[in-house]
């Protein structure tokens, strides 16, 4: 592909002169990959991800090892027969506003994340009552056994389970929340929020951490050692590594990756690859509209795609970074095979391709594809995607905008001609794309799926199977059966991960991985 237009004004702004300098030691600056958009937990999107970890509590929360540890619990007991679960919550944890947090809290918020969250939804159809028997006590009584109860709980990535008042929780839905009110480590500073450019965080001194245990990833206790937390947005990439050598600011997210090298040499800086389960591209179809309502257009798609390509265009140097092998499921997770990658592979023969394009039925019709401008990983397999378009002949309108707006328009199930989509492109982080549970992409039931709505039916099958096996040999069979029938559907396609440094000033200490985390943090 052809490399970013922007690179070599971005290269020159690293000598840019210093624009704010940095405040006392109790704030952390920190600059996001993106503009937080949308502040619902259940709003698909890192920026939100990362903003509900900072503020809001879970229940369970997993360790580095992936394990699903007591967060806001003090403990938990099953019935032998996995019947029923009691889950008991620590004494002394408060919400924002001054108000405990009780069990009613945690049922009504749990019912309105798994609405909305594919894991979440498993729990509920396997749950016959979902109680608060006293302040303290939440009680799972299942029609089946879900072993998987914990992780489910505990999922930190997108549309986590996070505990918010019952009278926020109860909110349906389709409204945005009124306040942004957890009860975790950081408070939200509404009244400082400035869309496009900041958003501030206050250490919350009600809080009551863990008493017990070792910090890792979400897990154990959330020690706060800043005062302040400020997350500036700034979408050149250029602005954001300036600031960072000057040190107005302490923590790029996602500096581009072609401006990688030079930072490398600056002996102020340090590096770490914070979300270690990597960032893994992919292509989303709308399922419902033409075109792409037919899996056999879906497939001509899938045929183009070379996942080195795409991922080459968002590497550049750093081609050590890089994993142009990616299924349906995270590398090095148990789920995760290279079965049926093979129709990624091998040189491509587009005149073929444009035959069969229409052999399976493609009339001209158009293709709306929205594109991400202001996030460069995005951008780049955005442009990738559209030029594989255009080389098939398809009638393709590229639609430039900003991440924001794109996450605004995707959950729009209008057709083309009344402000629809065909495809978008975006990433995932390992997490969710751990397993068959996590994964909301390989839903393949329209009211259940993920944006697109794919209509598959044995994928639902292999998936209700998969969340139903009782061993690990059983599951990894299963998780490579879903894998080919995934792609055979088309209902999205991975365009390969890659592993994004984080870059940052070298007076920081103690940084967590998993997930941009503000606690533990501090400043020698």
């Amino acid at each position: 592909m052809h490399r970013r237009p922007f690179l070599a004004a971005a290269a020159g702004l690293l000598a840019a002169p210093a624009l704010v300098r940095a405040q006392a030691a109790t704030t952390l600056k920190f600059v996001p990959y993106a503009d937080l958009a949308l502040l619902d937990p259940i709003a698909t999107s890192f920026m939100t991800r990362n903003h509900a970890i900072t503020i809001y509590d879970t229940l369970f929360a997993l360790d580095e090892a992936g394990v699903a540890q007591p967060q806001l619990l003090e403990g938990f007991t099953t019935a032998p027969d996995g019947l029923l679960w009691r889950l008991t919550l620590r004494a002394g944890p408060r919400f924002h506003d001054g108000t405990p947090v009780l069990a009613r809290d945690c049922v009504a918020s749990i019912r309105r994340w798994a609405s909305r969250d594919s894991f979440g939804a498993s729990l509920m159809a396997a749950t016959d009552e979902l109680s608060a028997p006293d302040d303290r006590t939440i009680a799972f009584r299942l029609k089946r056994p879900f072993p998987l109860l914990p992780q489910a709980l505990a999922k930190p990535t997108n549309l986590m389970a996070a505990i918010m008042p019952e009278r926020l929780a109860l909110t349906p839905t389709t409204t945005p929340l009124p306040e942004a009110i957890g009860s975790g480590p950081f408070r939200f500073l509404a009244d400082q929020r400035i869309p496009g450019a900041r958003n501030v965080y206050a250490k919350f001194e009600g809080y009551v951490p863990r008493a017990s245990g070792t910090p890792s990833f979400a897990a154990g206790p959330r020690i706060v050692h800043f005062d302040r937390v400020e997350w500036h947005t700034m979408p050149d990439a250029g602005t954001q590594t300036a600031a960072l050598q000057a040190g107005e600011v302490d923590w790029v997210d996602q500096p581009l990756m072609d401006l990688m090298p030079r930072l490398r040499r600056d002996r102020n800086l340090a590096f770490k690859v914070v979300e270690t389960t990597g960032l893994i591209g992919f292509i989303r179809f709308n399922c419902l509209h033409p075109p792409f309502d037919n899996p056999a257009i879906r497939r001509v798609v899938l045929k183009t795609v070379r996942q080195r390509e795409y991922m080459l265009g968002v590497v550049g140097p750093e081609t050590s970074a890089m994993n142009d092998r990616v299924g349906c499921f995270t590398p090095g997770m148990e789920s995760a095979t290279e079965a049926g990658l093979e129709i990624m592979q091998g040189p491509i023969d587009i005149a073929a391709l444009r035959r069969e394009l229409v052999e399976a039925g493609y009339k001209g019709e158009r293709v709306v594809l929205l594109a991400s401008t202001d996030v460069p990983r995005t951008n780049a397999i955005c442009e990738v995607a559209g030029a594989a378009c255009r080389a098939l002949g398809m009638n393709l309108d590229y639609v430039q905008t900003d991440w924001g707006t794109v996450t605004q328009r995707f959950p729009s199930r209008a057709p083309i001609a009344q402000g629809g989509w065909s495809m978008f492109l975006a990433y995932s982080g390992g997490y969710d794309f751990a397993s068959p549970a996590t994964n909301n992409q390989l839903r393949g039931s329209p009211p259940n799926a993920w944006f697109g709505w794919p209509d598959a039916p044995r994928l639902e099958e292999l998936r209700d199977s998969w969340l139903a096996a009782p061993d690990e040999t059983t599951r990894k069979a299963l998780a490579r059966d879903i894998q080919i029938e995934a792609l055979n559907q088309a209902v999205y396609v991975p365009v390969g991960g890659y592993y994004q440094p984080a870059a940052y000033r070298r007076d920081l200490t103690g940084m967590l991985g998993g997930l941009p985390l503000m606690w533990n943090i501090r400043r020698r």
